[in-house]
């Protein structure tokens, strides 16, 4: 109630999910950093669909000096490819059907790079035109960027890239992305 003390991470909290949400990441570092201050956890593990909080997490813990390992693991999907989320019971059964256009452009953009396609600009128009082919997906973003610092870059290089979404179907928000890699 009379809490006045929070952790913010410049930088990795202020796109993608940050944009949309102001305010969140404060909130999930501030718990975060309360959590691992009073446990001091050896390993603490984080869902890849989560990837800026990840991110940032692993940014506190570096900045704040926390000797915390953190593991991130895959993704959980439903048959469909539909990653699983709360929010998915929130879906008709006609949306959630339909929300598996999702990971199936993600899916297209993963092969693209596989194949030699480098240009972010070439692999978001993959993602677009799949996931806009679909009446019922409202796009709100489609990011590609460093997967360590969130940065934009223009090209797949060295460096992993987080290609990100957000699509509304009805009024439920969904988050996804892929880890592109030219050693995938």
């Amino acid at each position: 109630e009379n809490f006045s003390t929070y952790v913010y991470v410049e930088d990795l909290t202020e796109t993608l999910e940050g944009a949309s949400r102001p305010g969140h990441f404060r909130g999930v570092a501030t718990v975060v950093t309360i959590l691992f201050n009073t446990i001091r956890p050896d390993f603490a593990f984080f869902g890849q669909k989560d990837a800026q909080q990840i991110a940032v997490i692993k940014r506190l813990t570096q900045d704040l000096g926390f000797d915390t390992e953190i593991i991130v693991v895959r993704t959980v999907r439903e048959e469909s490819g539909l990653a699983l989320s709360s929010r998915n019971a929130r879906l008709s059964s006609e949306e959630r059907q339909k929300a598996s256009i999702i990971y199936q452009a993600l899916r297209e953009a993963k092969i693209a790079v596989r194949d030699g396609e480098r240009n972010v600009a070439q692999l978001a128009e993959i993602v677009r035109r799949m996931i806009g082919s679909e009446p019922l997906a409202q796009i709100d973003y489609i990011s590609l960027v460093d997967n360590e610092t969130l940065a934009s870059v223009d090209k797949i290089g060295e460096n992993a890239v987080l290609l990100a979404v957000a699509v509304w179907f009805g009024n439920v928000r969904l988050i996804d992305n892929v880890i592109l890699s030219r050693r995938q």
